[in-house]
């Protein structure tokens, strides 16, 4: 039988400024969290940050680190994520940053091109991780 936990960290945003749409940051299934797809906000405002690529995806990935670690994971736990762009020209800008984050032995990725996410975002991602069981 598996438990599913809900994830929730104030390092992360909780809810997207002005919607009232349902969100989760991510849920821990037995030894395993997946994450809802996480934009560039600001944690406390939920506002979209300014900034390049670069600074956005900086921004996705402290969310990403700070989920991770409510869950008991980490990011060098991380087996897949799965990165929107709007706009594949910036990958190689998404790339720099990316690489910051998982140096060696990245997890599985898949990156595409997608028409919108919202007003000021140039991407979104969701991962899954390995986790220790609750």
């Amino acid at each position: 039988m598996w438990k599913k936990e809900k994830i929730e960290t104030p390092l992360a945003p909780i809810k997207i400024a002005n919607h009232k749409y349902p969100f989760s940051q991510g849920w821990k299934v037995g030894e395993f969290v997946f994450t809802g797809g996480i934009a560039p906000e600001d944690p406390v405002t939920g506002e979209v940050i300014k900034g390049d690529i670069r600074a956005q995806t900086r921004r996705v990935l402290e969310s990403l680190n700070a989920i991770l670690e409510a869950a008991g994971s980490s990011m060098n736990r991380v087996i897949k994520v799965n990165a929107f762009l709007t706009d594949i020209k910036n990958k190689p800008g998404f790339d720099e940053i990316y690489r910051e984050y998982f140096p060696t032995d990245a997890p599985g990725r898949t990156t595409v091109e997608i028409n919108h996410v919202g007003p000021g975002i140039l991407l979104e991602l969701d991962a899954i991780a390995h986790c220790n069981p609750s």
